[in-house]
Order: structure tokens, then C-alpha cells, then sequence
């Protein structure tokens, strides 16, 4: 094929436009749900089938030009991750909303820069790897097998779902003729129990494409944050006139989420440790590596000055961003010539090993298992404590340690978030790249498509943040006074990293219950690598994750994937593959409905405006009898579904927290 034909149907202009479209919807549904509940959907399959869909029906496509539209889209949906840092500058008060351009160029530059750190690992890590990628290999298939009948089935089901959880969040969340979900306290002596469960079918969803053991695994975690260590804390705690529910929800957020932090943490840098000989010696072949691609090769990457014409560009515009962010505090100048370094620094060297680490777990377990809040966790702990450190030697100014070391915290969560979205994207990307590998695909144009897709995300980013908190706010800030505390979104991540970093800082940080956790997490450890002999795994990260978020989110996960396992048991996996298409729908419908009611909160200036008079009681009895309405059907749909339905292969969910 020459190369203006293979450009023609492989990086078309009416790709690149449906892809950007595609990554409107799932950037912004990922957004919000990862402020809800802490996890983001892959979009990558759910991409490939709706552009297999619609290109079909503007006339022929090819596999090829699938595979861009979907590139670009599940880089934009992964960009997305940035969640899990940027809402924290709002949490510690150092923004009162989020800056267009400062929030699209921290989120731009971080994400390019993971497609660049990309480039030299793909010959070891996808080329000449025996590494298995099973999201990438399941995309490449579903490319290849899938037919326009199955395209339009699969399309339906995506439909359906989304339109389903739409009508739901839409009477819950909009109406409140449904309540959230139903939980149920109860004291023994001082000690108090509390268990919660959502109605949200986005957390149903997510229980299935987690998957029984992940999901088993979180409910395990709520069994030791909320049956064991809550009732603990609260039998040793003064009531002080404050009602149960008060209380253990306190002990939760103040004590126990510090216990699921140390776990994901240890759990996290285990499984680096672990990978730390296969990066190495990847790296070292990727770094001698030459390429010698011709005009023609597959196998060639983007040009070499373009790719250093592209790092010096992304450098230059990280320190000014770190300059500019400091400017307010700070004159032009030398004294911010450390603070700006130690931020590069962070950016390139920390952040090219994050990417070699997580492309290599994402090759080995899929991105699903990549613990992006656990190497987060350890990147804001050493830009802490490296900026503790400078300020002992005296060589930041002043201005960091002053207001009780605001500047210093607000810096490090800002270079987190471009870390945070340098490293999503690799963990990302490398699993597209195998999709290319598999369809024929030129890399240097799929890399080309991935940083187009880091272009259209970081575009819509800042005004779906801007729109979400103020129509909801974050749980423990909230944008106006008055507004409903309890619809707040947890935001878990970015409340975590602010917390670690102010407490690093201060010296505030909760370290014995970090400790204990961290303690627990070197047990869940040894008990996974066990249990794995014997044929099934214990995930720590999974356990922690349940431990530290809401108990709710954890609960229906679990039930989502419960539900499902009592459904399919006895099939292998890929079978019944319209669930997957099913619980994308809803969890995209959900987000897409939450961002839309946000809008409309925002534009009347109160989250309660499409609200009616129902009773709590009636409200919640209507909630519980539509969910599980939705859930019998949803199984039903799963049982009447066979193994060839969508090319016989499951999307896996891409959580930015695990």
C-alpha cells in the first residue's frame, strides 16, 4: 500500500473529527465519575465499536482508520485521570475554581509528555515483547472479528444502558423522586456499625467489568474499614452528644481512610518492586535499540527531531506553567529557579520511570491493574519531602513555608497533576499501541492520533470541573453556603493527596494508622501471593480501595459484580458480552446526566431546582424497587447473551485508583 493511500484510510479527517466526538463524551463522563466514585470506564472498546458504526454508515472504512478513532478517544478518556490531583488545589483552598489555561496546559503538557516517554519503550515492551496486553489484544480482535451486525447490536446495548442510567440519575439526582441508595447504623455498647449501598447504576456497571474478584475484594476492604476498624475507633472515642452515623462517618474520613491509604501505597510499591528487573532490562533494550525504519516500515515512530522538537516544547512550557503558578507568590526570577527544576526534575525523571513502570504492568495485567493512586501516593510523599528537604537547606524562598506552607502544598499538587496525567497516559498507551501492533497500524501515525487525543481532552477538562463543583462541590468544600452536603462528590483521590501533603508539611500526618496500613497491606501482600497458588487472588490494592472509599461505592460494586458472576458462572471469560456494552451504557449515561444536571444547578444557582415534594421513606422505596428492576433485567440480558455476540471478548474497566 503507498503512503498517501495508507494515510487515507488509516489517519483520516473524518476520523480525527468522530474521535474528538467520541472524546467529548467519554472525557467528560469520566470526569465525573471518577469525582463520584474514584474509577473511569476504558474507552477504547466502546469506541471502536461506535466508530466501526459510523464510519460503516458514511460509507467504507477500514480496521485501520477504526483503530485512530479509537486511539485518539482512549487517550482523551485517560487524560481524564487528572481528577485525582487538580480538584485538590480547590480542597486546600489555593484556587477557588479551576483556571481554564492553566488547568487544559498542566493537563496537555502532562499527558503529551506520556506519549512521548512512550515512544522509546514500545520496541521492548509491545515489538519485542512476549508481553500479553489483554485490553490491547481484545481491541485488536473486536477490530478485526466484529460485523456491521454485530456493530449495530453492540451499539444498541450502549444505547440502551446509557439511556437507562440517564432516566434514572434524572429522577434521582434531578427529580429526587429516587433517593441515593439505603444504609442501615447500629450501635453494640460505644462501638457503632454502619453499612451503606448506592442505587447508582454506573457502580453497578463498574461491579461488572471489574469483575468477582476485584469486586469481592473491595467488599472484603469495607468489611475491615467499616466491621472492624470503625466500630474500634468509635468504642475508643468520646460521642460527645454527636449522633452514630455522625460519628463513624468522622472516624471514617478522619482516621480509617489514612488505614486504606497505607494499604494501597504498600500494595503499590510492591507490585513496582516486583517489576523493577523487567524495566530495567526493557528499558536498557529500548534505550539501545536502533531504529532504522524505512519510509515504508510499519514499524517506524514519529521523526526524532519531531520528537525533540516536542520535548523541548512540552519543557519550556512546564516551567512556565511552574512560573506562572508561582508568580503570585513570588517575583520573576532567581528564587524561582529551584522550585521550577525540582518540577521538571519530577516531571521527566520520576515521571519517565512511572511511565516504563506502569506501561509494563498495563502489558503484563491490563491497564485495569495499574495502581496509578498508589504511584500518586508515593509521588506527592517525595515531592513533600524533597521540598521539606530544600527548605531545611534553605534553598527555597521563604514564601513556601509561609501561611502554614500553602504555597509549598498547592506547587506539589500541581506538579503531581501533570505527573499523574503523564503517567495514565502511559499506562494507556502502550496497550493502543499492541492494538496497532496486531491491526497493521503505522506507530508514528498512532502516535500522532495520541496526541491529538491529548489536545481534545485537555480542552474539555477544565469546564467539566468547573461545572461539577459548582453544582455539587467536593466533600469537605463546598463552592456556596447552603448548598446539600450530602450529593457532594467524594473526589477521593484528590482529598487523599491533599491530605498527605499537608500533613507531610505540617507534620499533622496521621502516621500510626499510615502504619497499621501499611502493616495490613504487607499481610494482603503475602496473603495474594499465596492465595494465588491455590488459583484465585486477594488484590491489595482492590482491598484498600475498599477500605478507603465510601462504603457505598465499595457495596454496590461488589453486588454489580456478585449479580454477575451468579449469572455468567460457568462461562469462560468473554462470554456474554453484551454486559460489556450494557454497563459502559451506564455508566456514560449516568455521567453524561450528572454533568448535565450540573449544568442546569450551576445556570439556576441551586442544586435542588428540577426538584419535587417526595417523602424520604416513598423516595427510597422507589429508588431500591427501580434499581433492582434494572438489575433482574440487566442479568436477564446477560443470560439470553452467547459467547459470539460482540466478537467474544469483555472490556475491562481502567481504574485510575487500582
Amino acid at each position: 500500500m503507498n503512503a498517501a493511500g495508507r494515510a487515507g484510510g488509516e489517519l483520516s479527517w473524518r476520523g480525527i473529527v468522530l474521535g474528538a466526538l467520541i472524546t467529548l463524551v467519554f472525557t467528560a463522563s469520566n470526569v465525573y465519575l471518577g469525582l463520584k466514585i474514584g474509577l473511569t470506564i476504558a474507552s477504547s472498546i466502546p469506541a471502536a465499536v461506535i466508530s466501526m458504526a459510523v464510519l460503516r454508515m458514511l460509507g467504507r472504512s477500514t480496521v485501520l482508520e477504526n483503530n485512530m478513532v479509537q486511539t485518539q478517544a482512549s487517550a482523551a478518556g485517560t487524560l481524564s485521570c487528572v481528577f485525582a490531583a487538580v480538584p485538590a488545589l480547590v480542597m486546600v483552598g489555593y484556587w477557588r475554581n479551576f483556571p481554564y489555561w492553566q488547568t487544559m496546559l498542566i493537563s496537555l503538557a502532562g499527558g503529551m509528555t506520556g506519549v512521548l516517554f512512550t515512544i522509546p519503550l514500545r520496541r521492548a515492551l509491545v515489538t519485542r515483547s512476549a508481553l500479553p496486553y489483554p485490553e490491547g489484544v481484545a481491541c485488536a480482535e473486536i477490530l478485526h472479528a466484529s460485523s456491521p451486525e454485530g456493530d449495530a447490536a453492540s451499539v444498541r446495548a450502549l444505547a440502551s444502558g446509557g439511556v437507562i442510567a440517564a432516566l434514572m440519575t434524572l429522577a434521582g439526582g434531578g427529580l429526587r423522586l429516587f433517593s441515593d441508595g439505603v444504609g442501615a447504623v447500629a450501635s453494640l455498647g460505644n462501638a457503632v456499625f454502619r453499612i451503606h449501598g448506592s442505587f447508582s447504576l454506573a457502580l453497578f456497571g463498574t461491579g461488572y467489568l471489574v469483575g468477582i474478584g476485584g469486586g469481592l475484594a473491595m467488599l472484603f476492604g469495607v468489611a475491615i474499614g467499616w466491621g472492624v476498624a470503625v466500630p474500634w475507633l468509635t468504642a475508643l472515642t468520646d460521642h460527645a452528644g454527636a449522633t452514630p452515623q455522625a460519628l463513624a462517618t468522622a472516624i471514617w474520613l478522619h482516621k480509617v481512610r489514612f488505614l486504606g491509604a497505607g494499604t494501597i501505597a504498600v500494595a503499590a510499591v510492591a507490585t513496582l518492586l516486583s517489576l523493577m528487573g523487567p524495566v530495567a532490562s526493557g528499558l536498557k533494550e529500548a534505550l539501545s535499540a536502533r531504529h532504522r525504519a524505512t519510509a515504508g516500515d510499519s514499524d517506524r515512530d514519529l521523526p526524532p527531531v519531531a520528537i525533540l522538537a516536542i520535548g523541548v516544547v512540552l519543557t519550556l512550557t512546564l516551567a512556565a506553567l511552574f512560573a506562572l503558578f508561582l508568580h503570585p507568590a513570588l517575583p520573576f526570577g532567581a528564587g524561582m529557579a529551584v522550585p521550577v527544576l525540582l518540577g521538571l526534575a519530577a516531571c521527566v525523571v520520576l515521571g519517565f520511570l512511572v511511565a516504563a513502570a506502569c506501561g509494563y504492568m498495563a502489558g503484563i495485567v491490563g491497564s485495569s491493574s495499574s495502581p496509578i493512586s498508589g504511584i500518586g501516593i508515593i509521588a506527592i510523599v517525595l515531592l513533600s519531602l524533597a521540598m521539606l528537604g530544600l527548605e531545611a537547606l534553605h534553598l527555597l524562598p521563604p514564601a513556601f513555608a509561609a501561611q502554614d506552607q500553602k504555597l509549598a502544598i498547592a506547587f506539589g499538587l500541581f506538579v503531581l497533576t501533570a505527573l499523574t496525567a503523564s503517567a495514565a497516559i502511559s499506562n494507556d498507551n502502550l496497550q493502543d499501541l499492541k492494538t496497532g501492533q496486531l491491526v497493521g497500524a503505522s506507530p508514528w501515525r498512532q502516535e500522532l492520533a495520541l496526541l491529538i487525543g491529548c489536545v481534545v481532552g485537555a480542552v474539555v477538562i477544565p469546564p467539566v470541573l468547573n461545572v461539577l463543583y459548582q453544582a455539587y462541590g467536593f466533600v469537605g468544600t463546598l463552592p456556596r453556603p447552603g448548598m446539600d452536603a450530602t450529593r457532594a462528590l467524594a473526589a477521593p483521590q484528590p482529598a487523599l493527596m491533599a491530605a498527605i501533603a499537608e500533613g507531610i508539611l505540617l507534620g499533622g500526618l496521621d502516621w500510626p494508622m499510615i502504619l497499621i496500613g501499611a502493616a495490613l497491606g504487607l499481610g494482603l501482600v503475602a496473603l495474594d501471593r499465596i492465595a494465588r497458588r491455590f488459583g484465585f487472588a486477594v488484590p491489595p490494592l482492590a482491598v484498600g480501595m475498599g477500605i478507603y472509599l465510601p462504603s457505598d461505592i465499595s457495596v454496590t460494586i461488589a453486588f454489580g459484580a456478585v449479580v454477575s458472576w451468579l449469572v455468567l458462572r460457568g462461562r469462560k471469560q468473554g462470554e456474554g458480552g453484551i454486559g460489556t456494552m450494557l454497563a459502559s451504557g451506564f455508566i456514560v449515561g449516568e455521567s453524561l446526566m450528572g454533568v448535565a444536571l450540573a449544568a442546569v444547578s450551576g445556570a439556576a444557582g441551586r442544586s435542588d431546582a428540577l426538584a419535587l415534594p417526595v417523602a424520604p421513606g416513598l423516595a427510597t422505596l422507589l429508588g431500591g424497587a427501580a434499581f433492582l428492576g434494572v438489575a433482574l433485567w440487566f442479568a436477564r440480558m446477560l443470560r439470553q447473551s452467547r459467547r459470539d455476540d460482540f466478537g467474544g471478548q469483555e472490556n475491562h474497566l481502567q481504574r485510575c485508583d487500582v
